[in-house]
């Protein structure tokens, strides 16, 4: 069989070239382990176990050193370096960087991983057969994860982005010791802002589904959340000319979302909230502001 870069094998020690290091041998093909490679004693005639991996001047090479991953395996490796044609490269614990492709990556910059992100990768072959990463995808990352149990919901846990999309962000949650975490999905409407891949976050489980993968939100519990966006939607209409704004109950979602990006159920929570205090009202499809004289006159 054909030595593979990506691959730990066993290999015989055949002879010593200085000053480069020792070349290996399968029997069938010879690999050098540079002396920068070796970690303990070798010699002529032993057996060591190994990494191959393409150096600099792309040969099949050796090394003693362990890896953060090997080819077909799933790890999170943390983004060192941002190329802005090639890129991103990430630490393989080789003393040399990984590249993830640049079209591995969202096409919009903002959703792209910064240095010091970590991102979920598989590792495999190029065309020309050299060790390149890919995302790692839910069928990749399924056999990895567990189910969450059911005590998860309300809860707060941190969560690792692996998919960007436009109807919601997908992310691993964390799990402690138990595997990689738990498959977790954020709506686009439970969403703050927007989130990159390999961004760490903290999100609040609101569901937790059958299957053992979680909904998960950014935004806090009802009860504060309504607090929070009445604030904002009074302020809102404080800015606005003559106190008031075409937005009411009968504004469809998506337009609601499209302004305040909240959803029109929390919408309508934060209005009927400020209606109770009476603060606004409304007529047809606009909201408008109580002005004070109206709200001493009630009083």
């Amino acid at each position: 069989m054909r030595l593979e870069a990506g691959t730990r094998v066993k290999l015989e020690v055949a002879r010593e070239v200085s000053p480069h290091g020792y070349f290996l041998t399968d029997g069938a093909q010879d690999v050098l382990l540079h002396y920068s490679e070796i970690e303990g004693e070798v010699a002529v005639g032993q057996q060591v176990d190994v990494f191959l991996f393409f150096d600099t001047e792309d040969r099949l090479a050796a090394t003693m050193r362990t890896p953060l991953i090997s080819l077909g395996e799933v790890a999170l490796l943390e983004v060192v370096d941002i190329h802005r044609r090639f890129g991103c490269f990430l630490e393989m614990g080789l003393g040399r960087n990984l590249l993830l492709p640049f079209r591995e990556l969202p096409e919009l910059p903002e959703l792209r991983p910064q240095v010091g992100d970590k991102v979920f990768v598989l590792l495999a072959h190029d065309r020309q057969g050299r060790l390149v990463a890919k995302l790692a995808g839910e069928p990749d990352l399924q056999p990895l994860c567990f189910h969450a149990p059911t005590s998860w919901k309300n809860s707060l846990v941190k969560g690792r982005v692996y998919k960007t999309l436009q109807i919601g962000t997908f992310v691993v949650c964390e799990g402690g010791v138990l595997g990689f975490g738990a498959i977790g999905m954020i709506h686009a409407s439970e969403r703050t802002r927007l989130l990159r891949l390999g961004e760490q976050i903290e999100v609040r489980v609101s569901y937790v589904r059958d299957d053992g993968k979680v909904n998960c939100t950014m935004r806090a519990p009802k009860e504060v959340g309504r607090d929070e966006d009445a604030e904002r939607l009074l302020q809102f209409l404080k800015e606005r000319p003559n106190g008031s704004m075409p937005y009411s109950d009968e504004t469809p979602a998506d337009l609601i979302f499209q302004r305040f990006k909240i959803s029109k159920s929390a919408f309508k929570r934060a209005i009927g909230k400020l209606m109770k205090e009476g603060l606004v009202y409304q007529q047809g499809s606009w909201t408008h502001l109580k002005q004070e004289q109206d709200q001493q006159i009630e009083e």
